[in-house]
């Protein structure tokens, strides 16, 4: 089970205040391993799984899940959200701006924050690529994941460097003394990392409990400087897409999560304090339970995003009529979901097609009213989808709603403005 244990912390007199300037002694958690730990979980609980794993399962059988586009808008979504849970918010034109600057950094101004937000949406395609591309799960994996979070921004000297000193969540930046939790101490670390690996390489696990336990488990190690949160949601996908039961498209989780937010923290704060076996087998129950709520919520908020794109799409068809079959105008429409702020040369780069055949398309869906071309770009233009940029701000009002509707419940995160009629 979970301990407790003692250390001094000794300051080195730097700050500006006598708290800042504190020595004295704080206790630092250390948890079970995984690969020790005899689950027992309650019949409720039990049922919760089920339940989740069934609706994973349904959404892996649905044809609107395999869409490319929707599997973007859905990665994008779930990046977001895993942000916005540790104070980092970014709109949707200016993140997707952010993306286009990766492309073309001579037309595109660059934004700063943006780049710490598209680090997440990295981290979350590299964590789903490797869970399918790689044999197992190891240590450097996770360590690229962490990387790939950093890059680009004002931590990416320390991305994927396994942390050599204490860190600690919440107090005073400056010791730990009134810290919220204090991880385990840093020469603890690599054994419970390789613990935490093969755990998530075993298959004889329900997936939905392992991706619950790992989570749980890599925020208690907190094994970098910075980044845990959102490096331990990625690794939610990485153990359900290994699994096999995310295949095509991420399960929006951290979207769930960032709305049962208060729930979320307090039933890992439980899995980070108990150090008993009554205690233990209670944190473990409320914390896979709320899990499981958080993919069921997930699962149900993607097949409607999914509808609503498909929706989206056949209004288009029907604004443009006969749309050839192979043509750049249809190319150009798969590829807005994905990519809603666009350039000539992207969609020539993503798509195939000459810069003519582009051009000709480009005008055609500027005639139509689909996409609209922005005042930005110094040497060429840049063209946006508003109705893809609507949807992805109005997907996060909506499912910033405990009840999935701002209009009965409003929204527990901050969410952009809704869109002007």
């Amino acid at each position: 089970m979970g301990s407790l244990h003692k250390a001094l912390w000794v300051s080195s007199g730097a700050g500006t205040s006598r708290r800042q300037r504190a020595s004295g002694v704080y206790y630092w958690y250390l948890p079970d391993r995984l690969m020790d730990l005899q689950l027992q979980l309650d019949m409720d609980v039990v049922a919760d799984v089920a339940r989740a794993e069934q609706v994973l399962a349904s959404h892996a059988s649905s044809p609107l899940s395999g869409t490319e586009g929707i599997a973007r808008l859905l990665m994008r979504s779930e990046s977001v959200a895993s942000s916005h849970i540790e104070g980092l918010s970014i709109g949707a034109r200016r993140l997707m701006r952010a993306e286009l600057q990766l492309l073309e950094p001579d037309n595109v101004r660059y934004d700063r924050n943006a780049a710490v937000v598209l680090g997440n949406i990295r981290a979350m395609e590299r964590a789903r690529e490797l869970a399918v591309t790689a044999p197992e799960v190891t240590v450097r994996m996770l360590q690229a994941i962490h990387a790939d979070l950093c890059k680009g921004t004002s931590t990416e000297q320390w991305g994927g460097v396994i942390r050599t000193m204490q860190n600690w969540v919440g107090g005073s930046g400056s010791n730990p003394l009134s810290a919220d939790y204090v991880p385990p101490a840093p020469e603890e670390v690599p054994a419970l990392l390789d613990d935490l690996v093969a755990y998530m390489n075993r298959n004889d696990v329900s997936p939905v409990v392992q991706a619950a336990l790992c989570h749980a488990q890599f925020e208690s190690i907190h094994p970098f400087v910075d980044g845990n949160g959102r490096v331990g949601r990625a690794l939610i996908q990485v153990c359900l897409c290994r699994r096999g039961v995310s295949p095509d498209a991420p399960p929006p989780i951290s979207l769930a999560l960032a709305t049962m937010r208060q729930d979320y923290f307090e039933a890992l704060a439980q899995m980070q304090r108990h150090t008993d076996d009554t205690s233990r087998h209670k944190a473990i129950n409320d914390w896979v339970s709320c899990f499981c709520g958080a993919v069921v919520d997930a699962c149900a908020d993607m097949e409607r995003i999914a509808r609503e794109m498909s929706v989206m799409r056949a209004t288009w068809e029907k604004t443009l009529g006969r749309v050839r079959a192979g043509s750049a105008v249809e190319l150009i429409l798969d590829e807005l979901p994905a990519t809603p702020i666009f350039s000539v040369e992207t969609m020539v780069r993503s798509t195939g097609r000459s810069k003519q055949a582009i051009n000709l398309a480009t005008t055609r869906l500027l005639e139509a009213g689909i996409i609209r071309q922005t005042s930005q770009g110094k040497r060429s233009r840049v063209f946006e989808a508003p109705s893809v940029l609507e949807e992805f701000s109005m997907v996060e009002r909506r499912l910033a709603s405990p009840s999935r509707d701002t209009n009965i419940d409003p929204p527990a995160r901050r969410v952009p403005d809704r869109p002007a009629d």
